[in-house]
């Protein structure tokens, strides 16, 4: 008879049963771009046991510092804004239309249930859409688009709608709500990209809870505005002027139906963290963080970049003269919907490279090709 083959080991869950009630909690709140303040908050209560000393930019970036008088600085950083919609226009009759607040997707906004925020309150509103039967007669049915997509609070004037709060400018974002699906995948709004304000929170718990002393300064960073340009990491790389920056973000799952993966690669949620290449990605900490995948038997995808990742990676690789910078993904499915889903395993992975990675990274170490 033949020997049966060793089961592959299984790892201990990274995350907890008082974390993951954070992350919930984190997720539910809003932090549309240029309004993260409150999660921001959140995020920073959440650390201050993990950490030796904190700050906050004049735009609501929130850095935890490990180690502060070190002079050799490393960041771990994620960014913390959501897509959302302002208030653009209100009509007479008391609809509101609205524009992006990043890249907020028009095709999925009809039927959807909204949150106004004023400055005074939360208002409920939804995105109105005719009727089916209203739609049908041979005429080419009209997809959503900006200029026809348009939100209903009830009310029936333009005067009605201003004296609840709501005015041009407005920040709107949906009510969806985080969820465990099939005991396998974390859903909600937002994983683009707090699931990463997330998982470097942990790396900072398993450092502390580990009693790792590490031999530089580590600044974890949670950037505001990247959804519109990576402003936000643009604006605290200057101010902390890191040695080093491992980014973490989403990227996506290309295993799902209308998705080619001749243009988007190969990569499927649950088969672990993704490592970038592109011109941004300084090559021999990417080989760092391979190799630290390696050692501690995490599995791991690949993923090429043309320009650039798209990422906070660009914005702290470009800054004060160069920074080598890599970028860990994290697949996720449905990017940019109510309903993005991340796999519990990728998120155990990403964190165990992280701390992993942080661990073969010495004090003072050079990353330059030619030396």
């Amino acid at each position: 008879m033949a020997k049966k083959k060793p089961e592959t080991e299984q790892k201990p869950a990274v995350v907890t049963e008082t974390s993951l009630a954070f992350f919930e909690k984190y997720i539910n709140n809003p932090s549309p771009t240029g309004f993260e303040w409150t999660g921001q908050q959140l995020w920073l209560d959440y650390l201050k046991p993990y950490i030796d000393d904190h700050f906050v930019d004049n735009y609501g970036t929130a850095v935890g510092v490990i180690n502060p008088t070190a002079e050799y600085k490393v960041v771990i950083e994620a960014h913390a804004d959501e897509i959302s919609w302002f208030v653009n226009y209100i009509t007479n009759d008391g609809l509101i239309y609205v524009i992006r607040n990043g890249g907020s997707d028009h095709q999925i906004a009809p039927s959807k249930r909204v949150n106004i925020h004023t400055d005074n309150s939360i208002v409920k509103a939804v995105f109105g859409w005719p009727a089916i039967h209203t739609r049908l007669g041979g005429e080419k049915e009209e997809a959503p688009t900006l200029k026809n997509i348009f939100l209903d609070c009830g009310c029936t004037s333009k005067d009605e709608v201003e004296k609840l709060g709501i005015h041009v400018g407005c920040v709107i974002t949906y009510e969806d709500e985080f969820m465990v699906l099939n005991d396998r995948y974390y859903v909600g709004r937002a994983l683009d990209n707090r699931a990463g304000g997330f998982m470097i929170a942990e790396v900072a718990r398993l450092l502390k809870e580990n009693n790792i002393t590490l031999p530089f300064g580590l600044y974890i960073v949670n950037a505001v505005q990247e959804e519109i340009g990576l402003r936000g990491a643009e604006m605290i790389a200057h101010r902390i002027k890191p040695h080093v920056a491992i980014v973490t973000d989403v990227t996506h799952d290309t295993n799902t139906p209308m998705i080619n993966k001749i243009t988007q690669g190969d990569l499927s949620a649950g088969k672990g963290p993704v490592i970038s290449y592109a011109p941004a990605v300084q090559n021999n900490l990417n080989k760092l963080l391979i190799e630290s995948a390696q050692k501690a038997n995490i599995p791991f995808q690949r993923q090429a970049s043309s320009r650039s990742t798209g990422t906070d990676t660009d914005a702290f690789a470009y800054s004060n003269d160069g920074v080598p910078s890599a970028l860990i993904s994290l697949p996720l499915r449905y990017m940019h919907t109510t309903v993005e889903m991340i796999h519990k395993d990728d998120v155990d992975n990403v964190i165990r490279l992280i701390y992993e990675s942080l661990l073969n990274i010495k004090a003072g170490q050079d990353f330059r090709y030619i030396k």
